[in-house]
């Protein structure tokens, strides 16, 4: 019998689950006042919230410690703004990666009046540049880029800081990550659908943490499913 790596899954129904009448977040790790033994964070990654928020509404968010946030829309679009004067909009297949400050509050807006949205978040403890100059939101097409991971977001590998896929897959497709430069290690988000990853069965909103590992197999079980990977060293 062929040894699985090492690994944990995140199971989408054991995430914190915080909810208003207009603002619903759940947490894979640790986070505000959800706290488990079992849902610390995976090396630098210890924010990976999936929130939903109605429409004309906002919520405000403190960052716990110095940072690199991606934010990134997966129905309709957010503004976002923060203490820096930063005042942006992005859409669905954007994201944008900002560095803030420990107790640096920013804000997320509902672009529309009337229809809900949702946004994942991923926070990595980092050091922020002393420069810090926020990007344009970046644009990626998973549609024209059918059945394959896309490198949304990296660094020269020299560097510690992650890299972001993301790919979109018809049922029975499969792809292989490898892992380069000093990466060691990968998370996995399913935003759509269900995959086997590293034999493991994965569906939507289910996370899985690999580490020691190089090689990594995956393949969609169902048609339109949804990747997003994370490599980083732990």
């Amino acid at each position: 019998m062929t040894e699985l790596p090492k690994g944990k899954i995140f199971l989408a129904s054991d995430r914190g689950h915080t909810e208003t009448g207009w603002f619903r977040s759940y947490a894979t790790f640790n986070f505000g006042a959800y706290q488990s033994e079992h849902k610390n964070a995976f090396g630098d990654l210890y924010v990976l919230n999936d929130d939903t928020l109605a429409g004309g509404k906002s919520v405000s968010l403190a960052v716990e410690s110095d940072s690199q946030i991606f934010l990134l829309p997966t129905v309709g679009a957010i503004r976002y703004k923060d203490d820096n004067e930063n005042d942006l909009l992005l859409e669905a297949g954007q994201y944008l990666p900002v560095f803030l400050l420990k107790n640096t509050t920013f804000q997320v807006f509902n672009a529309y009046e009337d229809d809900l949205i949702n946004f994942i978040q991923l926070w990595f403890k980092a050091p922020v540049p002393s420069v810090q100059k926020i990007t344009e939101p970046v644009s990626f097409d998973i549609e024209a880029n059918k059945n394959r991971l896309i490198e949304i977001f990296s660094i020269p590998v020299s560097s510690p800081a992650p890299s972001l896929f993301i790919g979109k897959f018809d049922g029975r497709k499969d792809a292989m990550i490898n892992l380069v430069g000093n990466a060691n290690a990968a998370f996995f988000f399913v935003l759509e659908g269900a995959f086997e990853v590293a034999d493991r069965l994965l569906e939507t909103r289910d996370g899985l943490a690999l580490w020691d590992i190089k090689d990594i197999e995956l393949e969609a079980l169902s048609a339109n499913a949804i990747l997003l990977v994370i490599t980083i060293r732990i």
